[in-house]
């Protein structure tokens, strides 16, 4: 990052601390939160239990799931069931020209044979149809960290397959293209002012939007809506599951998830780390999310997705398929989670809304380097441990951790993450990841008594 991203972001990061200052010292929120450590604390104690009452109240509420160990597992789900829908609209779109018995029907019309051709090279045009259908897939996304942190964008383009983000703040950084990386799980593109914005926008989109803030949100949201005019495939995250209910909770304020739920398929991926027990539960985690993220006392959006589109108007017999989702599918991915769970299981308590990296000081000084992938900041450096390993652990910023413990004392769920990093660091140092002018302080201490 440079040195005006970075002092945008700072500026941002101010915004939301000033926003939000009264009302987290207003008691119903300390009440809430206390509330919220709790339900975290629970869900991840009896994580295992949750997944296998997820997993049968799903199959109750006709959703499908699988199970993902890894990010590689997880692409390669997301990416077959793309192409067997993909598959399936082309042959419900090759059965409607029924070409062939057409032809024959024509000409057993006993029409001409100048007609005949005709009539053949028109239905041959129309197949081509058939052939840019296939090869023109688009996928609408919302705004995910956990899609974030398997590579899943990079993945779909790099195999052929139109991604467009609904989420003003990363459909801005797609349109950067280069040197696009997130700086915050809410706010993704904050270290870009708005001229710089206005001029990512009239570049790509080939449009003389003014650096304002409300016409780069009006052209934007135009080219969006164009492009998934005719998509029926959404991909998404979730903030949490509720496993005794069979759902899905998920916070917005855009109104964009709306959209991606109402699509032919839902895609949904969630990390197991996710799971509470009741929707209560998870509204409650969604209210504290929301006021350490935004200072709001409530997000614009709360929804909830407990399967496919149904109704029961006529004589109360269940119809599916009305006008939200045909299929609603959840990947349940592990990616180093039940590591965590096995050896710092407070890793999993984090809610999502980047307090932490808001008050970080390392974090205001360099910004994104500090952390790994999606995750940021000193929380992120120690998930990569258990998502890769500690080589990259150490690679993401380990030992650029001040130890202030600023993160804990802003953390809705008080994360010791400062104690974690510790921890991590002295397994680091066991296995030969450390900074090398740390060998030559201890070398001079065991040499000469000093570290000089």
């Amino acid at each position: 990052m440079n040195k005006k991203e970075l002092e945008s972001m700072r500026n941002s990061f101010k915004t939301v601390y000033d926003k939000r200052k009264e009302l987290l010292n207003d008691p119903r929120t300390k009440k809430l939160q206390e509330k919220v450590i709790d339900i975290r604390k629970e869900a991840i104690n009896n994580n295992k239990e949750l997944l296998e009452i997820a997993k049968k109240s799903f199959k109750e509420n006709d959703i499908d799931y699988y199970f993902a160990e890894d990010d590689s597992k997880a692409r390669d789900i997301i990416y077959n069931i793309i192409k067997e829908s993909g598959e399936n609209e082309i042959n419900e779109f090759a059965s409607n020209k029924n070409t062939e018995n057409e032809i024959n029907e024509f000409a057993s019309n006993k029409n001409t044979e100048n007609e005949i051709n005709e009539f053949v090279s028109n239905k041959n045009t129309e197949n081509k149809d058939i052939v840019n259908l296939s090869e023109s897939i688009t996928i609408a996304k919302s705004k995910s960290n956990t899609l974030g942190e398997i590579n899943l964008s990079e993945f779909l383009e790099s195999s052929g397959i139109n991604l467009i983000e609904t989420d003003l703040g990363d459909r801005i950084l797609q349109l950067k293209r280069d040197n696009n990386k997130p700086v915050h799980p809410t706010g993704p593109a904050v270290h870009l002012n708005v001229k710089d914005i206005a001029e990512i926008i009239n570049t790509t989109l080939n449009t003389n939007v003014s650096a304002d803030a409300k016409a780069i949100m009006k052209v934007v949201r135009e080219d969006v809506l164009e492009k998934i005019a005719n998509t029926s495939i959404g991909l998404s995250g979730a903030n949490a599951v509720a496993s005794e209910d069979g759902s899905l909770v998920f916070v917005h304020n855009e109104g964009n998830i709306s959209l991606i739920s109402l699509m032919k398929t839902h895609i949904i991926v969630v990390g197991i780390d996710k799971f509470v027990r009741t929707i209560e539960d998870a509204i409650s985690i969604a209210k504290l999310e929301t006021s350490y993220a935004t200072g709001s006392k409530v997000t614009s959006y709360i929804n909830i997705v407990s399967g496919p589109s149904k109704t029961a108007d006529i004589e109360k017999k269940l119809i599916k398929n009305m006008y939200g989702a045909e299929k609603v599918i959840v990947i349940f991915l592990d990616n180093g989670r039940s590591r965590a769970l096995e050896s710092i299981d407070e890793c999993l308590l984090c809610i999502g809304c980047g307090s932490c990296i808001i008050s970080c000081p390392v974090y205001n000084v360099i910004g994104n380097e500090f952390g790994f992938n999606y995750s940021f900041g000193g929380r992120g450096v120690a998930m990569s441990n258990f998502i890769k390993d500690v080589e990259t652990s150490f690679d993401s910023g380990l030992y650029k951790c001040a130890l202030c413990g600023f993160c804990t004392v802003n953390c809705p769920v008080a994360i010791q993450t400062d104690n974690i990093i510790e921890k991590i660091r002295e397994d680091s140092q066991n296995k030969g990841f450390y900074p090398k002018a740390h060998e030559k302080i201890k070398e001079n201490i065991k040499n000469k008594g000093s570290p000089y």
